[in-house]
């Protein structure tokens, strides 16, 4: 198995390439460190490497986020070697029936004209973007001309964040949808 490595905008997060599908169609899957529900065998694998703080599981990708105490040259081995080891066990990447997986913030049905519009520009012109450089940006709530997302992967704690949702997100949003006013993180669960 050949994984290969790629940065992120955040520096306190490195993107893994299995080159295998990790979640696939299943959307995506965020978890840190200290939670006793980590419902996923890979993440759990990860976790016990000494200095991630955090497991981001995309459709072809893992991004992983370490604490400041750690450099990359010291855990870049021992998270290549949990990777493979996860791969070569045989074990789904997510424990069965967990419902960790967040999907798409594709619009639902009951969602107004406006939401619904909303998550689709969201699902086709931000989403593919920030998952290349290891994140997802998740569709909250829309209230009072305000859309509230919710960042994972490289994009929670990310330097550039604030700058991707106000001038990219939200100029974009308030250009296709004027209703739209501003755009807000909300702290991801």
């Amino acid at each position: 198995m050949f994984i290969q490595t790629e940065p992120t905008p955040n520096p306190a997060t490195l993107k893994f390439l299995p080159g295998e599908e990790v979640m696939g169609r299943l959307g995506t899957a965020n978890f840190v460190k200290g939670d006793a529900t980590v419902k996923s065998p890979l993440a759990r694998k990860l976790f016990e490497v000494d200095g991630i703080a955090g497991v981001f599981l995309g459709g072809d990708f893992i991004t992983i986020t370490k604490d400041d105490s750690k450099d990359w040259q010291t855990l870049k081995p021992q998270i290549l070697g949990g990777i493979m080891e996860h791969y070569t066990s045989g074990q789904p990447v997510l424990d069965q029936n967990s419902g960790a997986a967040t999907g798409a913030s594709t619009a639902a049905e009951g969602d107004d004209e406006l939401v619904s519009q909303i998550k689709e520009l969201l699902d086709t012109r931000v989403r593919p973007a920030v998952a290349q450089d290891g994140g997802d940006i998740v569709f909250h709530k829309f209230e009072d001309g305000v859309v509230y997302l919710e960042m994972h992967g490289a994009c929670s704690g990310c330097p550039s964040s604030t700058a991707t949702l106000k001038m990219g997100i939200e100029n974009m949003l308030r250009y296709y949808v004027p209703e739209v006013q501003a755009v807000e993180p909300v702290m991801a669960d």
